[in-house]
């Protein structure tokens, strides 16, 4: 657990990276995985590095590969298999890639423009088919019994059309035109509007909507068109027309003048849709073939050239040395990996048959290391929940190892009921059980990923949840009397306390304990049954749960409180064990903990004979702070003497809490100037390595960190400012003192929870579940059945999942506010390491399962 209690041993470390064996050797890292680079070129331009060519190509590739993939999609073929993972390409290699990859885009460009084309004219075909099958009712050849007249086609409504003199118009030299297509079904209202009053008088529309959906050319869908012939009088009239027709993008096509010319039109697209449909059926098989073929490498290739994009940008970060034949670099590293690292360097070396191997060399640095906590996938669900309070303190104590205690039950506190507890612990049970099943990891949807995430949570959780609910003796609001009540009724009416007058008379009875046979003893595990039966079930809940809430938020606090210690160990402040974590523990047991000691001596006092004289903690815990005692009787004898005392240390630990460390501090920075007079003095006279190396342990001691002992104090004087010390240790005292009180109320929501829960499963019960149970019919197991259905659906959806992620959330709040603030600042960085690894996840936003 010592890696889980606080964060790895970094160190940053300088890489020296010969010319050629550079790109092998940042692969082998790459797949360690185990350190993290620093940007050595800050001032340079991202453009104006060395490998941007490079990078730029790698971009490229995947410009292609996402064409690729696209394709493959729109073709309905499986993608590839995920479990591949082929090593970073060399960069010679890589070429005959590229060129294959640019090869097949060019093709397949190619066959996907022709195929285009190809649709675009069968689409085309297929709709003027459809015009002249629909358009050859709205016109007839006119009487072939007059050959001295001009042979039109003309409408069989436009005879009996008084308005319209067309013969006239034939005398004026308006020649008489056909203008047919296609328009959307939506539009063709508007459309004819339109022609009715740009060319009132001079055109004549008929249309007719077709049975069959054709494809929309710019979305791809089938949708509703209308068939369309237009006739008018005159080229001036006829160009509107086809403006009109052009603002409402309709698909015009050239109507034949005779119904000799209609027959061979629509002879000769019936053969040439054919032969499309041939040619499509063709190009279609032989587009599969290609990116079938494509499909079986698209992923290898996207893996190593994401490698590949990574190495070089990694490179950018490397400075040349003055030879231009040696990279350096910097890294973080853990301490404990650096032996791995020289391990990757050799390989890499090796691979790349560099002369000149590549080594790692460890430097000092004044700057704060990232922050890396080594986690599993049982407690990689805690530790983010600590995360998202904010990212520990390099080396500061991690709070997620005690979490993975706490947080459950305090769920489990806020949750109890057996019968619920047991659903969610078989639900992550499930889960943990087919956790590496691929459909349930890779999976689109956030709210189920979040759950499987945490699915280790949810265990816990289930599990505790199981353990409270038999302390409170709850499954799904009915208690289980598995040991035997220890209360006896019958003992009341042997003692001749209760008749049988009284039971006909009184609805409601008191059991007295004082009685003999009444109360045997306390129920073996958890809470006697017989109080859900009792009409004060809910005031001896409220009394137990409060005070449990109270006695679990005090000692959680307070193991909060004795953390810091190992901070304060570790980061040689020896001095804030005296001036900061005594007088806040102090402060908070004189006054609080003496509020859990009223409790327990109270429950362990007074027994149910002396119950009703039983004094009020509450009166006098509100005496202690008053400075008074009340008639009441006394918890013990010198009572008034130990309240006294206890407040009077509790008090006096406010201000060395507030004035301590800060005049410390000040009395370092000014005071002990003599002192390190002297000190100087004795090192000049005596001078021995011996006792210098004491004065610097010494110095180190008491918060000079500092490598320099001569140079300790005009560091420190430098860094110190004392109004921010002052000010930052006064902000400090006034939230702890004022959050004991209100972190202490806080953990009553432990109390309000719990009973609002019950609340919710007895409610639910007698609404839903009773009323099914109550039916004594025949038709009571029929009907019992949706009603068992509608109860299971509302426990899930309310006292699962909705009471579940409030409880969650609750139990969050407590950690982060409550707990947490005691000894974790969360003010670190997160350890990023450069890790191949890391780029799966980038692939689910490109489109892979």
């Amino acid at each position: 657990m010592g890696s889980l209690f606080r964060s790895e041993d970094m160190c940053l470390a300088q890489l020296f990276l010969q010319a050629g064996s550079a790109y092998d050797c940042i692969s082998e890292l790459g797949e360690t995985g185990l350190v993290e680079f620093r940007d050595l070129n800050p001032s340079v331009n991202c453009f104006q590095r060395k490998f941007v060519n490079e990078i730029k190509r790698c971009e490229e590739m995947e410009r292609i590969l996402g064409f690729l993939l696209r394709e493959i999609k729109k073709a309905d073929l499986p993608l590839p298999d995920r479990d591949v993972n082929p090593v970073a390409p060399l960069p010679k290699h890589i070429m005959a890639t590229m060129e294959q990859l640019q090869r097949l885009e060019a093709e397949l460009s190619e066959v996907t423009r022709n195929k285009e084309k190809l649709q675009k004219n069968l689409r085309e075909l297929t709709e003027y088919t459809h015009m002249l099958h629909v358009t050859k009712n709205f016109a007839q050849r006119g009487s072939e019994q007059d050959p001295p007249q001009a042979q039109y086609e003309e409408f069989p409504f436009l005879e009996r059309d008084a308005a319209l003199d067309y013969t006239g118009m034939q005398r004026m030299g308006a020649k008489l035109g056909f203008i047919s297509g296609l328009i959307q079904r939506p539009k063709i209202e508007a459309f004819e509007r339109m022609m009715w009053r740009v060319c009132k008088g001079y055109t004549i529309l008929s249309y007719s909507e077709i049975d069959e959906y054709l494809e929309d050319p710019d979305t791809g869908e089938p949708t509703k068109s209308v068939v369309f012939l237009i006739s008018y009088w005159g080229e001036l009239i006829g160009q509107k027309v086809k403006k009109i027709c052009d603002c409402y993008h309709c698909h015009l096509y050239p109507y034949p003048s005779s119904r000799e010319e209609r027959t061979d039109v629509v002879e000769g697209l019936g053969t040439r849709i054919q032969d499309l449909n041939t040619v499509l059926l063709r190009t279609d098989d032989y587009l599969r073939q290609v990116l079938k073929k494509a499909s079986e490498s698209v992923y290898t290739w996207y893996i190593e050239v994401k490698k590949m994009k990574a190495i070089y940008y990694v490179l950018n970060l490397c400075s040349l040395d003055v030879t231009n034949k040696c990279l350096i670099s910097e890294v973080w590293c853990p301490v404990g990996d650096l032996g791995a690292v020289r391990q990757a360097l050799e390989e890499g070396s090796r691979k790349s048959g560099a002369t000149l191997p590549s080594f790692v060399n460890r430097i000092p640095s004044n700057d704060t290391p990232p922050t890396l906590i080594k986690t599993n996938k049982f407690t990689s669900g805690f530790q983010n929940i600590v995360d998202a309070y904010g990212v520990g303190t390099y080396r500061e104590v991690n709070p997620a190892p005690f979490t993975i205690i706490t947080f459950p039950f305090l769920f489990a506190v806020m949750f109890g009921d057996l019968g619920h507890g047991l659903i969610m612990a078989v639900f992550a049970f499930w889960m943990v059980l087919y956790e590496n099943n691929r459909k349930l990891k890779n999976t689109r949807n956030e709210i189920w990923n979040t759950f499987f995430e945490g699915r280790y949570i949810i265990l816990l959780m289930g599990l505790f949840s199981i353990y409270t609910g038999l302390i409170y003796n709850d499954c799904f609001s009915k208690s289980l009397n598995l040991f035997g009540s220890g209360w006896s009724v019958k003992a009341m009416f042997d003692a001749g306390v209760w008749k049988g007058s009284d039971i006909a008379a009184n609805r409601f009875l008191i059991l007295d304990p004082n009685i003999t046979g009444v109360f045997k003893g306390p129920y073996p595990l958890g809470i006697d049954p017989i109080w859900n039966l009792a009409n004060n079930r809910l005031t001896f809940l409220n009394s137990y749960k409060m005070k449990m809430s109270v006695i679990l938020g005090i000692v959680h606090m307070s193991f909060g409180v004795v953390l810091s210690v190992y901070n304060h160990l570790h980061f040689r402040k020896k001095s804030n064990l005296y001036l900061v974590f005594l007088p806040e523990l102090l402060f908070m047991w004189c006054l609080f903990g003496y509020l859990v000691f009223m409790v327990v001596y109270k429950w362990l006092a007074f027994s149910a004979a002396e119950s009703k004289t039983a004094p009020s903690i509450l009166i006098h815990f509100i005496n202690m702070f008053l400075m008074q005692s009340s008639g009441n009787q006394l918890l013990y004898p010198g009572q008034i003497g130990v309240q006294g005392f206890l407040l009077v240390i509790a008090l006096l630990s406010v201000p060395v809490l507030l004035l301590g460390k800060p005049l410390y501090l000040y009395w370092l920075h000014n005071g002990s100037q003599r002192l390190g007079m002297y000190r100087g003095y004795e090192r000049v006279r005596r001078g021995s390595e011996e006792e210098l190396s004491l004065m610097h342990a010494q110095d180190m001691e008491e918060g000079s960190g500092h490598s320099d002992p001569s140079t300790s104090r005009e560091h420190q004087k430098e860094q110190i400012n004392f109004g921010d010390e002052f000010l930052h240790q006064g902000i400090h005292t006034i939230e702890y003192c004022l959050g004991c009180v209100s972190n202490t109320a806080s953990y009553l929501r432990l109390w309000a929870l719990s009973l609002a829960h019950a609340q919710l499963s007895e409610v639910l019960w007698r609404m839903v579940m009773h009323l099914g149970l109550r039916v004594d019919t025949s038709l009571g197991v029929l009907f019992l059945v949706p009603v068992f259905g509608l109860f299971a659906v509302l426990t899930v959806s309310i006292l699962l999942v909705m009471e579940g992620l409030s409880a969650f959330l609750h139990a969050l709040r407590l950690h982060w506010v409550e707990f947490q603030n005691k000894f974790y600042s969360g003010n670190g960085i997160k350890f990023s390491p450069f890790s191949f690894a890391l780029l799966a996840s980038s692939f689910d936003h490109d489109g892979f399962p």
